[in-house]
């Protein structure tokens, strides 16, 4: 039966009229409540007068653009969490933050000034990066604002902000103290392209084309005494000939054979288990195998660099492998984590002939001097070849580091630079243990978390830039020596609570420490002067469960729940670990949830090049954020999510049915006043107790899910319920009763009874996703039975277990497959042209099964109803092949007999009854007279 049919058939009511609108229109209308939640405060009412807490830390987003799809996934999913908390009686705050320093505003900021930046100061390019970022901020939060996402947007968290940069330099100095942060000469990933140091969190990896060259080394006579030749080379292979003027020495595995080969080339030595695949790709043959010795007998003795006047070591790893190459490492210290680590177990020097710009030193040699580290490649080449060091070279493609900002190639060097110890400290074993008491969402994060920490080198927090907060480090000039007194750094601590981390840019070294502190340390004579490097941003943001959760009121650490991107495992959620560790030794969360990146329809990435992004605004602009937030709420955030326009017009026709439920409810009830009209329970008809049983179960479904914070399930569920269960079926049903029963007869006001305790439950369940369309709900219901002024300020339903029922839902489970099974065959009489409407119909029933036949006797009063039919009767035979899905059910359609009646539509042959009303039907006619 269409909607306007209803309407039709039901005129005869003379409902009262009601100024109940409820069109969609969401683009339009949703401005309306966003301005009524500001100004009636609604977000800071939620917050009132609440008994526990449940604190969800945001992280930061980064300021420097218009939000993307993921930014909208992130916050709504938060917003839906925080807002069921709320209705659950959780002062639950939401303090959005930004992430607002580092490279990327400073690039862009000089980028945009062009050649002013030139002439301009540090303190000058960070002011102008102050504008920049917060130019961001208010546009990202225009934006977070429209997706209906409540918080204290007056009042975020900056890691620009004087107070959060004051707390920051505090946790810097307690991980100093504790032992946690050193200076050192150690290989981290630096880019040529922005003249820093990067963190592991900031690099991506892309594929790259290197050249790949097999090298021999010439070894010295204690080699070859070992030995017992009179002359060899050791092997190497490496995909960056330009880190050869740093090799130092050549590394082997203790446990492997290694083989002495004579070959056309010389005598060359490598591993016996990559023999056969080096020769080959060297294009060696007749190769005889002299003699073979173990990895572990060849160490400390020595060789001769190629081109470099320098003696190298034969040193020993288990870092080697047999996977490719010689199974003889060069090793370069000063380029290499690995090599590094055991470089210095051997005492090797740790040399780096290769600039802030990426450019060779004069320490590589003449011919290098000055090339760029990728043009040195040729030139090695070339020089290997003329000395006949080179064997062969190819080209291999590869991953290889890159800058996640500048989309870049990084190079690994060494540089001073400032770590935190995390190798060889207890920091990593406590991070650890710390992570055993943490919760995971999805479960699978524990293990992802887990083993980078595990493998996770020194953290490098040092930057070479201008725009961040400074590490607060002074030095003798003439001597090198630091100089850390607590009582200086909590004296710049204050300094920049005040005015800001400008300060350390703004005073000189003596005008930060100050006459009294200068005098009482004896540092008047001292030729002073301050760190210029500055702290990585994900020392900013890690920090923020002591600059944020420490320093408002109302919030607290640990806190209960950290939600990002599965790519923080690496970022986030271990820098903030890390630093909670080094200075208050415990963990700064309870629980960590992940959500995937989020993809086009076909599963991949989006980008502008390939025209597949989808931008919220737009979103928003054609269906309503509430579209948006209810997709977020529809996906398995677990995982990688899809979003096209396909996806987001099949969630549109998704909320359709939910609506239109509540829409259909609404305007059933206008005539209904729960506190006068409400049936109780022992009176309602049984498909109102089961439609209450059906609504029980989803309720406690529904906030299972919420608790669980599987969204997506919960999506499902109120779909089905709403679309099947209600549309389809028990409002489908109830039709009748609404728009043929007296207006005040105990049927139809049953009806109503159920409808509205629908309405109620799911107007709340829906609000934490549906926000603005709760709220639209919240203001058509009647006055008298609304607790608060807003949806947001409800409290969650109560649980009724009288409502349920399991024989009930049992017995409506047989009904409703004999439905099924008669609207088949209704379909048919439709397209056989023997009905039209199904009140045309009339139903015969049969079964030869004795059970079922008493199941259809005991359901016969029902079944006019249930079907929406004029007539149901049940045959003792009928003349036609068993044509159901149930055993022995046989089923016939005819045009029912009779007229049909004006007012309900269903045919009688009793017209007429009473004279004055001669085209309506007994019951309609006993309805109108009485």
């Amino acid at each position: 039966m269409q909607e306007k049919e209803i309407f039709d058939y039901g005129s005869t009511l003379n409902l009262p009229k009601t100024k109940f609108k409820m069109k969609a229109n969401l683009p339009n209308k949703e401005p309306e409540y966003i301005k009524y939640w500001n100004e009636n405060k609604i977000y800071d009412k939620s917050l009132e007068e609440k008994d526990k807490t449940f604190i969800l830390h945001d992280g930061p987003p980064y300021a420097n653009g218009n939000i993307h799809i993921g930014h909208a996934l992130n916050k709504v999913l938060k917003d839906i969490i925080l807002k069921y908390k709320r209705a659950r009686g959780y002062y639950a705050p939401y303090i959005p933050g930004w992430d607002t320093h580092g490279l990327p505003i400073e690039l862009k900021v000089t980028e945009e000034l062009g050649e002013k930046a030139k002439d301009m100061s540090p303190l000058q390019i960070r002011r102008e990066c102050t504008k920049y970022a917060k130019k961001w901020v208010k546009t990202q939060k225009e934006s977070f604002v429209r997706l209906g996402i409540l918080g204290e947007w007056e009042n975020p968290y900056l890691t620009l902000n004087p107070e959060y940069e004051a707390k920051q330099l505090e946790v810097f100095k307690e991980l100093y103290k504790n032992g946690y942060i050193f200076k050192g000469l150690k290989p981290i990933y630096w880019s040529p392209t922005t003249q820093t140091a990067l963190a592991e969190a900031e690099i991506e990896y892309k594929d790259v084309v290197s050249p790949t060259v097999y090298v021999k080394m010439q070894v010295n006579k204690d080699f070859l005494d070992k030995i017992g030749v009179e002359e060899a080379a050791v092997v190497i292979w490496t995909t960056t000939p330009w880190t050869l003027p740093a090799n130092m020495a050549i590394c082997l595995n203790a446990e492997f054979d290694y083989g002495v080969y004579k070959t056309e080339k010389g005598n060359i030595i490598l591993a016996t288990g990559l023999a056969d695949r080096a020769f080959s790709e060297m294009k060696l043959e007749n190769v005889e195998l002299i003699k073979t010795f173990k990895g572990i007998e060849l160490e400390k003795l020595t060789y001769t660099h190629p081109f470099l006047d320098r003696t190298g070591m034969i040193i020993l790893g288990d870092h080697v492998t047999l996977e490719a190459g010689t199974g003889c490492v060069h090793t370069a210290p000063g380029h290499g984590q690995d090599d590094y680590v055991v470089g210095t177990r051997y005492g090797i020097e740790v040399i780096c002939p290769v600039d802030n710009n990426g450019h060779l030193t004069a320490e590589a040699g003449e011919k290098l001097a000055g090339l760029f580290y990728k043009k040195a490649n040729k030139v090695i080449i070339e020089m290997l070849t003329e000395s006949e060091h080179l064997l062969h070279t190819n080209e291999i493609k590869h991953s290889y580091p890159h800058d996640w900002r500048s989309k870049k190639p990084v190079i690994f060097r060494a540089t001073e630079q400032w770590f935190v110890k995390v190798e060889g400290s207890d920091i990593r074993e406590n991070a650890l243990k710390a992570l055993e008491n943490v919760e995971f969402v999805p479960g699978w994060g524990r293990n992802r978390i887990t083993s980078m920490i595990e493998n996770r080198p020194d953290w490098c927090i040092s930057r070479q830039r201008v725009w961040g907060v400074p590490i607060p480090m002074f030095y003798n000039n003439q001597t090198g020596e630091e100089i850390f007194i607590e009582e200086i750094v909590d004296r710049v601590i204050e300094l920049v609570k005040k005015q800001g981390s400008e300060a350390w840019v703004k005073y000189s070294a003596k005008e930060l420490i100050g006459e009294e502190l200068i005098k009482k340390y004896n540092l008047k004579d001292v030729d002073l002067r301050k760190e210029t490097n500055i702290m990585d941003v994900w020392f900013d943001s890690g920090v923020s469960h002591r600059g944020v959760l420490e320093t408002r009121e109302g919030l607290s650490r640990p806190a209960d729940l950290y939600l990002e991107g599965s790519d923080q495992h690496r970022g986030w959620f271990q820098t903030s670990l890390l630093t909670s560790i080094g200075s208050t030794k415990d963990a700064p969360y309870k629980k960590l949830l992940t959500h995937g990146f989020v993809n086009d329809g076909q599963g991949k990435k989006m980008s502008k090049s390939l025209g597949n992004v989808i931008l919220p605004e737009e979103v928003i602009k054609e269906y309503g954020a509430d579209i948006l937030r209810l997709w977020c709420a529809s996906v398995d955030y677990r995982e990688d999510v899809k979003i096209s326009k396909n996806i987001l017009k099949q969630i549109t026709e998704s909320y359709r049915r939910i609506r239109n439920t509540a829409r259909y409810i609404l305007g059933n009830i206008a005539d209904f006043d729960p506190v006068k009209d409400r049936v109780n329970y022992d009176d309602l008809l049984e498909i109102d107790k089961w439609a209450l049983h059906k609504l029980e179960v989803l309720k406690k479904n529904v906030t299972e899910n919420y608790d669980k914070f599987e969204f997506y399930n919960l999506f499902h569920e109120i779909h089905y319920f709403a679309g099947i269960d209600m549309s389809a079926f028990y409002l489908d049903i109830i039709k009748d009763r609404l728009y043929t029963e007296k207006i005040d007869s105990i049927s139809r006001k049953a009806a109503q009874t159920v409808m509205y305790e629908i309405l109620m439950a799911l107007v709340k369940m829906i609000s934490p996703v549906l926000s603005f369309t709760a709220e639209e709900i919240w203001r058509n219901i009647p006055e008298n039975v609304k607790d608060t002024e807003s949806v947001i300020l409800s409290s969650w339903f109560e649980l009724n277990e009288n409502y349920i029922n399991n024989e009930l839902e049992e017995k409506w489970d047989k009904i409703i497959k004999l439905r099924q099974e008669v609207n088949k065959e209704l379909e048919k009489a439709r397209q056989d042209k023997v009905i039209g409407h199904s009140l045309n119909a009339h139903v015969m029933l049969f079964s030869n099964s004795p059970e079922y036949k008493e199941f259809l006797e005991k359901v016969y009063p029902m079944l006019e109803e249930i079907f929406i039919v004029s007539k149901v009767t049940l045959e003792d035979i009928i003349d036609k092949n068993e044509n159901s899905e149930i055993e022995g059910l046989f089923i016939n359609i005819k045009h029912a007999d009779g007229e049909k009646c004006e007012r309900c539509w269903k045919f009688s042959t009793e017209l007429g009854t009473h004279k004055e009303h001669p085209n309506i039907c007994p019951r309609c006619t006993e309805v109108l007279t009485k």
